[in-house]
């Protein structure tokens, strides 16, 4: 029997590299932690928070009656005023991230006759109270376990550093 002769033609060599790739890369669950993004790679912009930050814990203290002074305690000095109407204030906030505007609110407060009216707005945080409240709660809860790292895992936490 005559053994069988395999020529390797120069064609083939792209193919089976692109292949080998394509599989190799098939296990790669984040692309993106990889190669760098290229939104990542432009100008940095700044965070701004701009205006008045009003939660539900400082409005809770509103009651119809109050004088402006009580209500600019409350509040804050408003961020709008109008001089043509100076019955009527406006509470403005809003938080850009990265140049992309994240955060908007509105809260408006009415006077009649120099006494707190009504007022009216956009649903509100809660107070910092609160959130640090919230904070300490996630992170005193017990954390869930890690699953079992794989092969490949191990594999590139290896390369990175992180035994």
């Amino acid at each position: 029997m005559m053994p069988l002769k395999v020529r390797s033609s120069p064609r083939c060599l792209p193919i089976a590299t692109a292949a080998l790739a394509a599989a190799l890369l098939h296990g790669c669950a984040n692309w993106s932690e990889y190669v760098p993004d290229m939104r990542r790679l432009g100008v940095y912009k700044l965070d701004i928070n701009q205006g008045n930050y009003v939660t539900q814990d400082m409005v809770d203290k509103l009651k119809e009656g109050q004088s402006k002074q009580q209500v600019r305690l409350i509040l804050g000095t408003p961020l709008l005023v109008s001089a043509f109407r100076d019955d009527r204030w406006d509470y403005v906030y809003e938080y850009t991230r990265q140049g992309r505007k994240v955060e908007h609110r509105n809260f408006t407060v009415h006077f009649a006759n120099d006494k707190l009216a009504r007022w009216e707005g956009d649903e509100l945080p809660v107070s910092a109270a609160q959130l640090n409240r919230i904070a300490a709660d996630r992170a005193l809860a017990p954390k869930a376990p890690e699953p079992e790292k794989g092969p490949w895992d191990r594999f590139i936490d290896a390369i990175k550093g992180k035994w």
